[in-house]
């Protein structure tokens, strides 16, 4: 791919995957617009199949690839929901698989990405290098690698998440954004570039991996070692190529979000909204909480990017809030 995708990517990423995703649903709640004295839409990507946003880029790469790459099969790598998007969609295309994964990614994920018949290559993450493992497979085994986020066919299709979002409910004065690799802020701001020029986008990260942030402020892709948070579908080293090019252009500012802020914002949406969202799913209401006062009487858009979290693990996180 040599190209930096535009709008009309994502629009006929759109119509090419509409069959196949689900149109998630864009949740309001009378509390938490009475706590910001402001207008919030949660766009819910947590209700979207495989249960997170990385589903649509799957869908729309996967369906772009000649017969001869789908005869020959995928490889991805990914903590997990990338992993499970892909899956999904070579299962529907009946494309074989392969999907290179942290040994300590959630068990959850691992479950559903061998469930929709992805086989498991394992790694560490803190001492192996997922990028370089996943080519080396590629290359013997003569197979597409299919990247998490740095791929313009990924970054159109996660850019349908906040076109819906627009085209749903207006204009927006802001739009926060979970942010790992970028391919969804990029994509949102693409989206929000077009529909709602005048909307402020922002990404919001973990505060113990905040490449982006530090990148926005340098003007050059910054690359750190693996963050240690429990927002395990950001802990990205570092953005890509292609989405830092339109990230550098088009988004206002980046944010983080603390762990305990993750939590605080999990036990909000459980407790008040009813939905389970994971922790970096959360990244984006944490950021917009922590911003209320400078948001007042303002339309905010909020991406709920995922719900794929262990069980157990949740029960944990909520039970041991202070």
């Amino acid at each position: 791919m040599n190209f930096t995708p535009d709008y009309n990517d994502i629009s006929e990423a759109h119509t090419r995957i509409k069959k196949y995703i689900n149109k998630t649903p864009v949740f309001t709640s009378t509390t938490i617009n009475n706590i910001f004295d402001a207008k919030i839409y949660f766009k819910c990507e947590n209700y979207q199949k495989m249960g997170a946003f990385k589903f649509r880029g799957a869908i729309n790469t996967l369906s772009q690839l000649s017969d001869e790459q789908k005869k020959a099969g995928v490889i991805a790598y990914s903590s997990g929901n990338h992993a499970q998007g892909i899956a999904l969609a070579a299962k529907l295309l009946n494309i074989s698989a392969t999907i290179v994964m942290p040994q300590d990614a959630p068990q959850a994920k691992i479950t559903a990405t061998k469930g929709y018949g992805g086989k498991v290559v394992f790694y560490d993450r803190y001492t192996g290098n997922i990028e370089e493992i996943s080519r080396q497979l590629a290359e013997e085994q003569g197979m597409t690698l299919i990247p998490p986020f740095d791929h313009p066919h990924i970054i159109a299709g996660q850019g349908t998440v906040a076109k819906e979002l627009f085209e749903e409910v207006g204009e927006l004065d802001a739009l926060f954004t979970p942010l790992g690799g970028g391919g969804l802020l990029s994509g949102s701001a693409l989206s929000a570039a077009h529909l709602s020029p005048a909307c402020r986008v922002f990404g919001v990260e973990p505060e113990a991996g905040n490449d982006g942030q530090q990148s926005f402020r340098k003007n050059e892709i910054v690359c750190i070692d693996t963050p240690k948070t429990i927002a395990d579908g950001a802990q990205t080293q570092h953005l890509g190529q292609y989405t830092f090019a339109i990230i550098r252009h088009l988004v206002k500012d980046i944010f983080t979000a603390s762990d305990n802020e993750l939590i605080d914002a999990m036990f909000f949406l459980a407790e008040r909204m009813k939905i389970v969202v994971e922790p970096t799913g959360c990244l984006g209401f944490a950021a917009a909480k922590s911003m209320r006062e400078q948001l007042k009487g303002q339309r905010v858009g909020i991406i709920l990017s995922g719900g794929n979290i262990d069980m157990k693990q949740y029960g944990r996180l909520l039970a041991d809030k202070n």
